[in-house]
């Protein structure tokens, strides 16, 4: 069935809405196969479609949700009373910034759809990938694919018209064993950007043979590797442990909403205040954190948001210096308000819903770290007195208004006097989550920069799931707390 959603916008402004937008799902789809010690113990698939309409009436906002295409107008009327309903309750009236308005199409690269891959050829590809790391001491095998494609029409009041078209894949793999004490110890891959696409090209045979054969090998010397001693060191972030790090307390903290308080009821609250914002040293010069969502590939690029606002390339932390935040119409018009001066020139196009029933909220884009001026990997190490090496998450605790941390990983490579000493296991470090960052004395070049996915990140009430990545270098913080 064909739905005029223009007259139906136009429909509830005649009635007299201030602004309303319907986001259109003809349909989305979500595949995930699991499979442990070459057994497939999951292979989900879902589809569903629908349509999800916001108004703002009298200052409120008003939503509903519907996947019965019969009747649209009667889910824009239910969206109308909410927000009438909603008006007569309210404190402080709801407005939007402005913004420029755009008709346009965003379409995810992606070379071949892994949609259209037969099912016994995804099938087979686990198989091997398992095969490769079915080796001697693995007792534990872990295989997993997860795959979204979805289509989104947006129209607002405004006379916004915007089509996406996303396909997104996450693969891993992981393998564990049992050292002398009886504790589990594993490794994992969670491949970067691999391809110029977001398609099956990222599930090439010989790339993930090469890569088994290495966390297979680094998980038998972990079994027979010492603890990670204690004490105060350098921590040296690989990419698969930095992306956490900045993901939790720098993509988190800044979030908008966050900060002014509407996450408190579920997610926890943040330590950044709106009078921060030009004068608070996050970190040290050395660090400089933007929310990019033009880096085209990568989950977190999606073209426009869920309010019709351009994928947009901002600075949040320049040399240091916390300038910037993740930010959606709504929020950044009031944090001017409330904090008495323009903080934020506009949206910041990071308002998203992982769903047609769900309404978009401040989300994360692509939050990624420059590479820096300190060379690669080894260079940091060469530069190294007392440290360590740490790769691959393993456990996190965050305080409640992300002010601290302490995060464990898989592996780690002691450092001493500028080489490395061998592999250690059961690694953790702890900090406040600035003083941590104003630690910051290497960052790696280019050849040290990775786009980590996250397919997994929760935010909000009702609860939703959405997926970004994080382009990140090679870090060293100095005077680390490290153990368990």
């Amino acid at each position: 069935m064909t739905v005029d959603w223009k007259s139906q916008i136009k429909r509830l402004v005649d009635r007299g809405a201030e602004y309303a937008d319907v986001r259109y799902y003809p349909k989305q789809e979500e595949d995930f196969m699991f499979m442990w010690n070459g057994n497939f113990l999951a292979f989900n698939r879902s589809e569903e479609s629908g349509f999800g309409v916001r108004v703002l009436v009298d200052g409120a906002w008003g939503f509903a949700a519907s996947s019965d295409m019969t009747s649209p107008g009667e889910t824009f009327d239910r969206a109308f009373a909410n927000a009438a309903a909603a008006a007569a309750r309210i404190k402080r009236p709801v407005r939007l910034a402005d913004k420029e308005v755009l008709s346009g199409r965003f379409e995810s690269p992606c070379g071949e759809d892994p949609f259209e891959v037969p099912l016994a050829d995804k099938v087979a590809m686990l198989r091997d990938i398992d095969s490769f790391i079915r080796q001697p001491g693995v007792i534990q095998r872990r295989v997993k694919l997860s795959t979204v494609r979805k289509t989104i029409e947006y129209y607002d009041s405004e006379g916004a018209e915007i089509e996406k078209h996303i396909v997104d894949i996450f693969p891993s793999m992981q393998v564990a064993a049992f050292d002398d004490t009886g504790m589990m110890q594993s490794r994992k891959y969670l491949p970067p950007r691999l391809a110029p696409t977001r398609g099956w090209e990222t599930m090439d045979l010989e790339h993930w043979r090469l890569q088994a054969d290495r966390i297979v090998s680094e998980m038998r010397q972990l079994v027979e590797a010492p603890k990670c001693p204690e004490g105060r060191m350098s921590v040296i972030l690989m990419p698969d442990m930095m992306y956490l790090q900045v993901h939790e307390t720098i993509g988190h903290a800044l979030e908008l909403d966050r900060i002014l308080g509407y996450e408190l009821s579920f997610a926890g609250g943040s330590f950044v205040r709106l009078n921060d914002f030009g004068t608070l040293r996050y970190g040290s010069p050395k660090l400089n954190a933007r929310a990019d969502a033009t880096l085209i590939n990568s989950p977190g690029s999606f073209g426009f948001d869920d309010e019709g606002v351009a994928a947009q390339n901002r600075m949040l932390i320049d040399k240091g210096i916390l300038v910037g935040a993740i930010t959606s119409r709504q929020m950044v018009v009031e944090a001017n308000e409330r904090g008495g001066r323009e903080i934020f020139e506009g949206s910041g196009g990071a308002c998203r819903a992982c769903a047609f029933y769900r309404t978009p909220i401040e989300r994360m884009t692509n939050i990624n770290i420059d590479p820096g001026q300190d060379g690669s990997l080894e260079d940091i190490i060469r530069q190294t007195e007392r440290g360590v090496v740490l790769s691959g998450e393993k456990s996190w605790s965050i305080g409640s208004n992300r002010e601290q941390f302490h995060f464990s990983t898989d592996i780690g490579w002691l450092v001493e006097d500028g080489e490395r000493r061998g592999i250690v296991k059961d690694c953790a470090y702890s900090g406040m989550t600035l003083d941590f960052y104003r630690s910051l004395t290497a960052v790696g070049d280019e050849t040290t920069w990775k786009v980590q996915y996250v397919d997994n990140c929760g935010k909000g009430a009702p609860g939703q799931i959405m997926q970004l990545g994080h382009g990140v270098p090679v870090c060293r913080f100095d005077n680390v707390k490290v153990g368990e």
